[in-house]
This record gives C-alpha cells, structure tokens and sequence, in this order.
C-alpha cells in the first residue's frame, strides 16, 4: 500500500468531522477537569489546514507533515497546538529524503511520539493524549518489525488507541489544570485522550477503506 499526500484533504475532512460530531462530549469531559476549550481550539487548527488542503496535496510526506505541523502549532491553544505541532514536525525531520512506507511511517510516528513526551514532559500514565499515543506508537513499531499485513494492523490498532483513551479514566491526572484537582481527576477521561483516539480510529477506518479498494 502506498499512498500519498493527495490523500490529505480526505483525511483533514473526516477529522473534522468527527472532531465536530464529538464536540458536546469532549467539551464535558475537558469542562470536569480541564480549560473547557479544547474543542474549540482542535478545531481552528483543522479549520486552518482544511484551507491549506490544496496545497498539502502538492508536497511530499516530509514537507507535508512540516507544514501541518507548523500551521498546528500557529492556531491551535493551549498545549494540543505545541504538542501536535511538535509532532508532525518531528515526524517530518524523520522522514525527510525516504519513500514512506508502512516502517518509515512507523518510525516516524514513534519519533514523534518521543520528541511529543520531551516537549510536554511527560510520559504514560500522567492522564494525556500521550496514553493515546504511546501504546499507538509501540504497536506499529512491533507490527512493522513483525511485518504484519496492513489489513491486521488496521483491524486492532483502533482497540490499541480506545483502551489507551479509556485507562485515563482513572488516573491521576499530574499535568496541566487537571492536576490542581488531584484526586478528584480520577473518574474521567482526559479530553486530549479522547480526540487523539477519535482521530486516530478515523484515520485507520479511512486507510483500511482505501486498502479494500486496492
């Protein structure tokens, strides 16, 4: 399976969509024990990239992920800009001069995930989107060294991202506004978690819909 950046404006939608069909739910969890704008703020960075859609298309994954990456960091409040943006840019220096297939895609991820947990100084465990993200990274990575078919892959990666999302119901929240609440955080799922996943599991359904038609 190779795909390109044409694929981009297809991705950006489906994620904006179901940012914004989520979005009465996420803003209750991130009312309970956060800032209450994290929608809000996802969605003026995907507002940003839908405008950019075109020009995304035109550029390889490296450059691509370079620019989603500094227009995530330019709009999007509060930490998910600084995070997502350091994420796409890392995942960009990753893959800068390769053919992006599934193992170069998965390393790039896992750089990106790292240098995400550098930024926020933070780890698993702490209530973030990193309990999302961590647990996604380690099975690509151990898909691609096990050169699992895509189509597995795609089967259990959204059980990997929706288990991640729920183990942060009951964690004590110790970054950001959460933790001023400390053990009255437990009991609800991190928001950030929470869009990292739907994100995620939209991403997947998008690729594995690709896959059938190849």
């Amino acid at each position: 399976m190779q795909l390109t950046p044409s694929l981009l404006p297809e991705l950006i939608s489906a994620i904006s969509q179901v940012i914004d069909n989520n979005a009465e739910e996420v803003t209750l969890l991130d009312q309970a024990i956060g800032d209450g704008d994290h929608v809000i703020n996802m969605q003026r960075g995907l507002q940003a990239l839908n405008a950019q859609a075109a020009q995304l298309t035109e550029l390889d994954w490296a450059a691509a992920w370079q620019k989603i990456g500094m227009t995530v960091m330019s709009t999007v409040g509060g930490a998910s800009g600084s995070l997502y943006g350091t994420l796409f840019v890392s995942m960009s220096k990753a893959a800068r001069e390769k053919t992006v297939d599934f193992s170069v895609f998965a390393t790039a991820f896992g750089q990106g995930v790292e240098s995400v947990k550098q930024r926020g100084k933070s780890d698993a465990g702490e209530k973030t989107m990193l309990d999302v993200l961590i647990p996604v990274a380690n099975a690509l990575t151990q898909a691609a060294a096990d050169a699992v078919p895509l189509s597995e892959v795609f089967q259990t990666l959204p059980d990997v991202a929706i288990a991640g999302m729920e183990s942060t119901r009951d964690m004590l929240a110790t970054k950001g506004r959460a933790s001023f609440l400390e053990e009255r955080s437990r009991g609800c799922i991190d928001a950030g978690a929470k869009t990292a996943q739907l994100m995620i599991c939209t991403i997947v359904a998008l690729l594995a819909e690709q896959l059938k038609t190849e």
